[in-house]
């Protein structure tokens, strides 16, 4: 009988995820940019937290950021549109509309070939508004000061991210003393697979089920087409093939918006256009978040062993923080089956209801803030914030959207040694 109960809670629990899910498209009517992807600078949006149970208060707060928004994350993309643009506009095969973007993309190549995988001001300003929502979110957390590790990957665009959080944590409270550390020795909590990690993990890597269903999903191919009539009268002589060209010019189109330059391509894509074909893209990005999942568990490892430590009293900090990549948020959120993202449906069209790929977007964050009850009571609670919302977790717990940190704990360290 008590596995009947706990089998209806999960059941339930995957139904309030769903419902917290919502209306896919309807999410990105309201905000196009999550049709990016996890090119999708940080969609900040008022949310409602609950109120945690009587005589519960937060005292310690686990966090893992990506990095902010920043310049495309390689020069390839720039020197191929150098190359294409100038040739075609040299060849007079740019429509007028393409003329216009060519103008405009000349007139900042310099400030794009600098700027290549750089953190931009945007990237600063998420991490700085981040801060202080997890401040005033979490007061009791924070008031008297105290301790707080922040550690970064070894790439700059991290290791500016976890400074402007830092910085407007201690613009909130002066008495928060943070030590930040971007080392080989800190490494493995945060990018483990990072080659320069001293210890050497291999983790085996899984293919979601619906990839062998995959010649079910009919996808929007039709933009790439659409986006090379608009900027070229013809394409012949030109360098890439057509498939190559259209990629380019919609990857940058969907990086524009954190660098500052939304709008330099015109009209030649529409918001609709890309909602139109998102759900296709989103099949990629599960495969990508997906495979490599367990390759986040030291991560996790970390978390759990971090957390620990701040409940039993063998660390006095008051948080740990973490920033690093979309390489590791993503997989991270599966391996967490955060809304449901471990599902691992067999039917593609059901991907784009257990994981959406804007939520690995800039600045994209996980918050696990641990409660305490009243003297004499040991329970210790945790909850899970994914991008500013609460989250579901695959844990049974009667009190949802809080988690018996006990629950937790055993239901992942389980999770953990059942990878080979």
């Amino acid at each position: 009988m008590k596995k009947f109960f706990l089998s209806l809670l999960l059941l339930l629990l995957t139904m309030t995820a769903g419902a917290q899910v919502g209306d896919i498209m309807g999410q990105m009517r309201e905000n196009p940019k999550k049709a990016y992807g996890n090119d999708c600078p940080y969609p900040f949006q008022e949310t409602r937290l609950t109120k945690a149970p009587r005589g519960y208060k937060p005292f310690y707060i686990s966090h893992y950021a990506r990095h902010g928004s920043r310049y495309y994350w390689n020069d390839v993309l720039y020197k191929e549109l150098d190359t294409l643009l100038t040739t075609a506009h040299k060849k007079n095969q740019l429509t007028a509309e393409g003329e216009a973007f060519y103008k405009n993309f000349m007139a900042v190549k310099e400030e794009l070939s600098i700027g290549v995988s750089e953190l931009t001001q945007l990237g600063w300003e998420q991490h700085q508004r981040i801060a202080r929502i997890m401040y005033n979110n979490f007061p009791e957390v924070f008031k008297k000061g105290g301790n707080v590790l922040a550690i970064s990957s070894l790439v700059g665009r991290c290791v500016l991210s976890m400074s402007a959080f830092c910085q407007e944590l201690v613009q909130c409270n002066p008495k928060i003393e943070i030590r930040e550390q971007s080392s080989r020795f800190t490494i493995d909590g945060v990018v483990p697979s990072d080659e320069r990690n001293p210890v050497k993990h291999k983790f085996p890597k899984v293919r979601p089920r619906y990839e062998k269903n995959r010649s079910q999903f009919k996808p929007d191919n039709s933009l790439r087409k659409k986006v090379i009539d608009r900027v070229f009268i013809s394409t012949e002589g030109l360098p890439g093939n057509l498939n190559h060209i259209g990629s380019n010019l919609i990857n940058l189109y969907t990086s524009l918006p954190s660098i500052g330059h939304e709008g330099m391509m015109g009209n030649i894509i529409t918001d609709d256009e890309m909602i139109a074909q998102w759900e296709g893209s989103n099949l990629g990005s599960y495969s990508w978040v997906f495979e490599p999942q367990y390759e986040t568990i030291p991560i996790l490892q970390d978390i759990m062993r971090k957390a620990e430590e701040a409940i039993n009293g063998t660390s006095n900090r008051v948080a740990d923080l973490r920033f690093g990549h979309d390489t590791y948020i993503g997989p991270l959120t599966v391996l967490m089956g955060l809304n449901g993202a471990d599902r691992n449906p067999e039917d593609p069209y059901e991907v784009k209801n257990c994981y959406q790929n804007w939520q690995t977007c800039k600045a994209s964050n996980i918050q696990l803030v641990f409660y305490k009850g009243k003297k004499g009571t040991d329970d210790v609670l945790v909850k899970c914030l994914l991008n500013g919302a609460e989250a579901s977790l695959p844990v049974p717990t009667d009190n949802y959207p809080y988690y018996k940190w006990a629950d937790f704990k055993q239901f992942y360290t389980n999770r953990c040694n059942s990878v080979k």
